[in-house]
């Protein structure tokens, strides 16, 4: 397969303790609009205790219990579009860590949540959402609610800053909101400091200009979509997960990789992949095409 239609694949973790079906619609779906194909990867992780007499029969028992998973995934897409390409991949390795070498060619990764407590995100062999949403080079969608399909008014909310990691999650938010015939809000939450100092005034107006000037290319680019600016007081979790009610998505940018074990990830974004009430997607400061 030429590297191109490689980097076209939407990647889709497949967990074998449950089939996550919002998160197989919502890959099967942008796969359409994108055009792309798809393919269902399952993780086989090392047993604990490798050295131990029954090893080699729980390893096969897991790989069986993988290709039923994607046997029965599988039947899901077929069932959502039965013309959509797609492939399976049972490999061996850790999760998280299969996942973020698959989306160094794919365009997006698409996986299910089950809402981890932090302890299990940290220990927990089968985390996923939160290190490969922290490592992955590529945009990573989290999926646990299905997109509010039924609002009369579709939008996007896009989360800025003014860092570049934020450039970055507007400039794929634009483009899925084009992809989704939706509109665009860009929002910029201004903390509220302990102790205030200088004039707020003249804060609101120079953060009002940085986001204009942040989308301002997007709308002359896309000028189909509808982006609207705001710029609201508040804890930048709570606001965007209030904003995630009645959103089809929420985007947030990601600044570098995390560190040595992959799990520092933004705090805004970690408690949005627990809090939000649609999908989240996290865009790395720096994408391929």
């Amino acid at each position: 397969m030429k590297d191109t239609a490689v980097r076209n694949e939407v990647i889709v973790g497949i967990d074998p303790r449950g089939q996550a079906v919002p998160a197989l619609a919502w890959a099967v779906d942008e796969a359409v609009r994108r055009r792309s194909p798809l393919r269902l990867v399952l993780a086989v992780p090392p047993p604990p205790g490798e050295q131990h007499i029954d090893t080699s029969w729980r390893r096969s028992m897991l790989k069986a219990q993988g290709e039923d998973a994607l046997a029965e995934a599988v039947a899901t897409v077929r069932a959502l579009d039965a013309d959509v390409p797609v492939e399976t991949e049972l490999l061996d390795g850790t999760p998280s860590v299969v996942l973020c070498q698959k989306a160094r060619s794919a365009r997006l990764v698409v996986v299910g949540s089950r809402r981890l407590s932090r302890p299990e995100e940290l220990l927990s062999a089968g985390s996923v959402a939160v290190p490969v949403s922290a490592r992955a080079d590529c945009p990573v969608v989290v999926v646990r609610e299905p997109e509010h399909a039924g609002e009369r008014h579709p939008h996007l909310v896009v989360g800025v800053d003014g860092s570049e990691s934020s450039k970055a999650a507007v400039e794929f938010a634009v483009e899925e909101a084009a992809l989704h015939g939706a509109a665009l809000r860009a929002v910029w939450v201004w903390r509220r400091p302990v102790v205030s100092f200088g004039d707020e005034t003249a804060g609101l107006d120079e953060r009002r200009r940085i986001l204009s000037e942040t989308v301002a290319g997007w709308a002359e680019k896309y000028p189909d979509v509808r982006i609207t600016c705001d710029v609201v007081r508040g804890h930048p979790v709570e606001e965007l997960a209030l904003a995630s009610a009645d959103a089809l998505l929420v985007v947030v940018g990601r600044q570098g990789r995390g560190g040595y074990s992959g799990m520092r990830l933004g705090s805004v974004v970690h408690g949005l992949l627990h809090r939000a009430e649609c999908p989240v997607i996290t865009v790395p400061e720096s994408r391929h095409g």
